[in-house]
């Protein structure tokens, strides 16, 4: 059923030796009446005592189950409905026996012994499970916001139980692992364009890690939600025109700086020179939030829908706190608390909010470097933006 995967199952200990059987009382467990001593690792002193200890165990294993099964056969109109079990195609049934693993049973009509066996239910089907967006850094200094839909199935149900407990957060922490490991090999042109060949690469390592817990990766796609801040490169803009120039030999630099020092006036021609404009004053947080109500609209409701308090820091050190509600109606703001519970809570100086508003500081570049702390969405936080560009055009 599974010969795609490629995969067989580790050796794990006394784990490591198991045959289908059909309903019987002894015949899940192979060599469950062998007698003979096994190979053990930590010397022939650990062997003595389990040889004496396996016997012990051994009476007094086939002892309870043969009492449990002459009580499950005099009893058995009423125990027939609790002991037999019946499995569907794709699932198996994994038992433990006085806390001795058997082979796994299914599928088809299972028998099991009341008080001595627990089981647990063994879905081989595939299934899937999403890997939440978590920030990552590429290799050209790019922060993106990436997440992975995983599918996977188990193929060997022992191992499932056995080796881990929750399988599917396993699996997820697993995968987020390798995506963040995958991708900072990586530039962002490279993510963009090979998101096919790197989902390959990451099943491939998922796999590695995760044979040996039973289960196999069959597909695995990456997601980009957002790139949170572009590349080294990229932020550079114009000042990356000047490396070529100052790679280049001292003539040739010599001769650039020459042709670009602008020329002297010529005598009769007149130059103009303007008054130092006076530094205009900034407004206080107090008019900024002023400005902020008459542009509440239906319209930048929909496009931001969301609600927001904002703690400023005031330059002696108290704080002042106001809101922003753009969830529903025409929008409200005001100082104090908003009603509810707010979807973000901002924190940031007022000299920063000025600058914010003002459109002079963009709140991603606020964040990434500090001045801006944000509890709560992300995605939400930087919606703002649309406030403060509407905040700067009704000045």
């Amino acid at each position: 059923m599974f010969s795609r995967s490629g995969y067989q199952a580790l050796p794990l200990g006394d784990f490591d030796r198991f045959q289908q059987s059909s309903i019987g009382l002894y015949g899940a467990q192979k060599g469950f009446f062998s007698f003979g001593s096994k190979a053990d690792p930590l010397g022939s002193a650990r062997n003595a005592a389990d040889s004496s200890q396996g016997w012990l165990s051994w009476i007094c294993h086939g002892i309870i189950t043969s009492l449990v099964f002459l009580l499950m056969l005099l009893t058995f109109p009423i125990s027939g409905w609790f002991a037999l079990k019946i499995v569907p195609s794709y699932e198996r049934m994994v038992i433990f026996r006085l806390g001795r693993l058997r082979a796994p049973q299914g599928p088809g009509v299972v028998l099991l012994l009341p008080f001595i066996d627990h089981w647990q239910r063994v879905d081989l089907r595939t299934r899937a499970f999403n890997v939440p967006p978590c920030k990552l850094i590429s290799r050209d200094g790019a922060v993106l916001s990436m997440g992975a839909d995983v599918q996977f199935r188990v193929w060997d149900p022992a191992l499932s139980v056995l080796v881990v407990k929750d399988l599917v957060a396993a699996t997820r922490m697993t995968a987020q692992s390798a995506m963040a490991k995958a991708l900072g090999k990586k530039s962002l042109r490279e993510i963009q364009g090979e998101k096919l060949r790197i989902g390959e690469q990451l099943l491939l390592d998922i796999n590695d890690m995760t044979k040996s817990w039973g289960l196999e990766v069959d597909r695995v796609e990456l997601t980009m939600e957002a790139v949170l801040q572009p590349p080294r490169d990229a932020l550079l803009g114009p000042l990356g025109a000047i490396a070529p120039v100052l790679e280049g030999s001292p003539p040739q630099l010599a001769s650039h700086l020459l042709d670009s020092t602008p020329s002297a006036p010529e005598a009769d021609s007149v130059v103009m020179v303007s008054e130092v404009d006076p530094p205009r004053r900034r407004p206080s947080v107090t008019e900024l939030l002023s400005a902020v109500e008459p542009i509440l609209s239906e319209a930048l409701v929909s496009q931001v829908g969301a609600s927001y308090q904002v703690d400023i820091i005031l330059p002696g050190g108290a704080r002042s706190t106001f809101f922003i509600d753009l969830s529903s109606g025409s929008g409200r703001a005001g100082c104090g608390v908003p009603q509810g519970s707010p979807d973000v809570v901002l924190e940031v100086a007022e000299e920063d909010l000025q600058e914010l508003m003002l459109g002079e500081l963009r709140p991603l570049a606020a964040y990434m470097s500090g001045r801006l702390r944000v509890q709560g969405d992300l995605q939400l936080a930087l919606r703002l933006e649309e406030l403060f560009k509407a905040v700067k055009l009704h000045r």
